[in-house]
């Protein structure tokens, strides 16, 4: 027993005395995350100013399931509120599963002005549940320009290899989409801007405690091009369907 307790204080001294820096440095990485904020994407102008590309909010409806106690009720009760798809649900359930449970899951994208007046009214009978809005990118004039602006979509497989190969991953970890053709995708580097950051101090289960640090976006400068939307009007009404 004696050589036991021996051994016992030793390693007891090795941890907390020798060892101790190595775990204070291990201790502090998983209490401090960095957590990026993707910046707001540059707006697209033909030559006098007209807006041909902008950033318009989009609203979506999000439950947090640590909040909710029955959470089949709930959700049977919005859809009295607001049409929710049983194919939505159950997507929504899969999404749940693979979530933590003090993170917000989205079960309805895109609310309609309607639905957003709606749920407001009633939210108050729903606690965890609320609606956040994101920007989405918008064209005015999608199909007398899409050729020349091209537009954005989710970044892929291939877009992600890109990135890392140019060593820009990075400034994008926040970021859902980039450009895909055209004038969005050849100045991607422009419109893009650089991402921001905060350093959160969290719990053993990952949980924001308190913000310590917060740098916030460069937006993505803004673009004029030399088109002049209307004379493209014209020719697209002068060519018709040719």
């Amino acid at each position: 027993i004696v050589i036991m307790m021996g051994i016992l204080v030793a390693n007891l001294y090795n941890i907390q005395v020798n060892q101790y820096q190595d775990y204070k440095t291990r201790s502090n990485d998983n209490r401090i995350k960095v957590v990026p904020i993707a910046p707001t994407r540059g707006l697209i102008y033909d030559r006098n100013g007209v807006l041909l590309a902008e950033n318009r909010p989009v609203f979506n409806l999000e439950i947090t399931p640590e909040k909710i106690k029955n959470m089949d009720d709930t959700i049977a009760r919005l859809q009295e509120l607001i049409e929710i798809s049983p194919e939505r649900v159950e997507r929504f359930n899969r999404e749940r599963r693979n979530t933590r449970r003090f993170k917000s899951v989205p079960i309805l994208n895109q609310l309609t002005e309607e639905q957003v007046a709606v749920f407001s009214v009633n939210q108050h009978k729903f606690p965890g549940v609320e609606v956040t809005g994101t920007l989405k990118r918008f064209y005015p004039y999608g199909d007398v320009l899409t050729h020349v602006i091209g537009y954005v979509s989710r970044i892929n497989d291939r877009d992600m290899r890109r990135l890392v190969r140019e060593e820009k991953d990075a400034n994008y970890q926040a970021t859902r989409d980039i450009g895909k053709l055209g004038i969005e995708r050849f100045y991607e580097d422009l419109l893009h801007g650089t991402a921001g950051y905060q350093e959160v101090e969290v719990n053993s289960r990952g949980r924001v405690i308190r913000t310590l640090k917060y740098e916030p976006p460069v937006p993505g400068k803004d673009i004029v091009l030399n088109l002049d939307i209307d004379l493209q009007l014209y020719i697209h009404e002068l060519l018709a369907d040719r």
